[in-house]
Formats: structure tokens, sequence, C-alpha cells
């Protein structure tokens, strides 16, 4: 009968064989040394062997995996203790920071957490004995394949990062971008939802936001509004903006300084164009006062009788030779051209 290798002879052997010394080589090389010992003394019918094989053996294996695992747990609990601790000190930071909007402090916290988790598997994986820096450059080449595979992505990323950065916009802001407006309901490193009138939430591509023409009305924070309308050419404008001037004096949401105006903005081809221009610190408020002195302006101008003219053309015919004699020109009774 011959007796099975000892646990020092096998790792001997694994060393010469494999040229593996880490704690996960030891264990593959083990295993793989003990299964081929453990199908000889079966073909040779050592069962007593094969017994004593199977019990050192696993008893050896199992030991090492364990030293192994309470080091690995015990340094994993240690670093998450500590992350959570600079995580919760960072969130606290940020949201006693006015300097940092919301969407920026998002994308902070969120980097922190993804090289936290990052920094703690390369030192759990270490402590198991796996081979970090192999792993890292193989993970490096699956991320180059994955970053053209994911180009648009990481196009919109980068683009995310852009407006955190530069804050072309904030959320809670009230923009307008091809012809949608909205407010800015979220910032994320993909894409923008902004929040329609409709209470609609649209979603925008990043590379979108920063390669369109985009209007920021809340930017500034006092914002104008325009009431465009017209009057006869009969009318005078002073007469229509003694009737609607008065109109604004009681609404809190108007600010006195600087004080509403009515302007005359074009001589158009069948009326006098103007506008009713005043001023809110409320940008939520744009679209609600729009309608609101679209409609009262309307009502004002009429209960001041003041035309408010439809598109309309006159002509007039002057030293029509070529016409005389003809019937366009003839006398008629009142109804009309004569008839023949």
């Amino acid at each position: 009968m011959v007796p099975p290798q000892s646990i020092a002879q096998r790792l001997q052997t694994q060393k010469d064989t494999t040229g593996q010394s880490g704690p996960v080589g030891e264990a593959a090389g083990q295993f793989s040394n003990a299964f081929s010992e453990g199908i000889r003394l079966f073909l040779d019918g050592n069962w007593e062997g094969l017994y004593d094989h199977l019990t050192s053996g696993g008893l050896h294996l199992l030991g090492l995996l364990t030293e192994r695992g309470i080091q690995s747990l015990a340094a994993f609990l240690l670093l998450y203790v500590i992350y959570r601790a600079l995580y919760l000190t960072l969130e606290r930071t940020l949201d006693r920071s006015d300097s940092i909007e919301p969407g920026l402090q998002s994308l902070l916290l969120k980097t922190f957490r993804v090289a936290s988790f990052f920094f703690i598997g390369t030192v759990v994986l270490d402590q198991l004995g796996v081979n970090v820096a192999v792993l890292v450059g193989g993970l490096g080449i699956a991320g180059i394949v994955a970053g053209f595979a994911a180009r648009d992505s990481l196009e919109n990323f980068i683009a995310g990062v852009t407006v955190l950065v530069d804050k072309p916009f904030q959320v809670g802001d009230y923009i307008e971008i091809d012809d949608q407006y909205g407010q800015v309901d979220e910032i994320t490193l993909r894409s923008t939802r902004l929040r329609t009138v409709r209470n609609r939430i649209m979603v925008l591509p990043n590379t979108h936001m920063i390669t369109q023409q985009l209007m920021n009305h809340t930017k500034r924070n006092v914002l104008r509004i325009d009431i465009s309308f017209g009057i006869a050419y009969k009318e005078f404008p002073d007469e229509a903006r003694e009737a609607l001037l008065p109109l604004l004096e009681d609404d809190d949401r108007v600010l006195s300084d600087p004080a509403p105006s009515v302007v005359v903005t074009e001589m158009a081809d069948s009326s006098v164009n103007l506008s009713l221009r005043f001023y809110t610190r409320d940008p939520s408020q744009e679209v609600p006062l729009r309608w609101a002195y679209t409609e009262k302006v309307r009502e004002q101008l009429r209960e001041a009788d003041i035309e408010i003219p439809f598109p309309h053309r006159q002509l007039f015919l002057d030293e029509a030779k070529a016409l005389q004699g003809s019937k366009l020109l003839a006398p008629t009774n009142g109804e009309g051209p004569s008839a023949e």
C-alpha cells in the first residue's frame, strides 16, 4: 500500500508544478493534487488511505480558507465602517454648502461610493490571495471593449458632468429647449428630466442639452413678460397705455421697479403692434401671468372702446384709364355695377 502524500508534500508539489504560492493558488493546486491522489488510491483499492487522504486534505483546505476568510471579513468590516463615516461626513458637508447644487452633490456622492467600494473590494480580494493586478488588467481591457460598445452612454456621461460643473441650468430652473418649456426636475449622469406645463416628464440626453440652443428663464431671477397686441391705425397708443397700466397696480406678483410699460413695437400692415411689459421675481408664474394678462388686455381694450383690428386689405383705383368704358367703372344705382 502506497501511503498518501502528506500536506507538506502536496504543498511542495503544487509550488513546483504551478509556481503559485498565494492562498488561492495553494488551494487550487492542493485540490488538483489531492484529487489525483484520491483517484489513484481509489483505483488501488486503498480505502483506508483514501479516507485518511480526504480527511486530512479537507481539514487543511478548510483551515486555510477559514483563516483567509476571517482576515478578509475583518478587513471588509473595518473598511466599511470607515467608508460609512466618511460618506456621512461628506453628505452633511455638501448639504450645508450653498454653492454646490443638488445634481453635482449627487455626482460627487456616487463617485465617492464607487471609488470606495472598488478600493474595499481590492483589499478584500488581496486578503483572499487573488492576484489583483491581473484582475484589474482584465477589467481594464473589458472596460475598453464596453466603452466602445456604449459610446453614446459614455458621451452622455461626460455631457452630464459638463452640465453639473458648468451649470447652464440647475434643478428647479425653468428652461426652454427645442420649443419645449418646463422645469428641470432631475439631472442624472445620462439624461435631464424636464417637467412640462402639462405635468409630463420629458427625458432628454445630456449631449442634447449641451449642443442645442437653450433658454434659461430663471438664471437672472427677475423675468420680463411681454403681452403682445395690436390696435387700429385710427387709435392712439397713449389711450391704450392709459387703459392697460392700471391692470397691474394691485398684482403682488408684478414688480413696481422696473415699472410696467406699454411700448409700440411695429407698424404692421393692418395694425399698430404694441407690447405690455412687466417684471416678476417668480419664474414659476410666467405662464399663468401670460395667460391671465392676455385675456385682461383683450377685455380692457374692448371696455375702453379701442379697436383691435383683424388683418384686412383695401384696394384703391386711381387714374385707372385702362378700365374706362368697362363694366367695372360703369355707374351704379346703389346695387353694384350696372348690368347690360
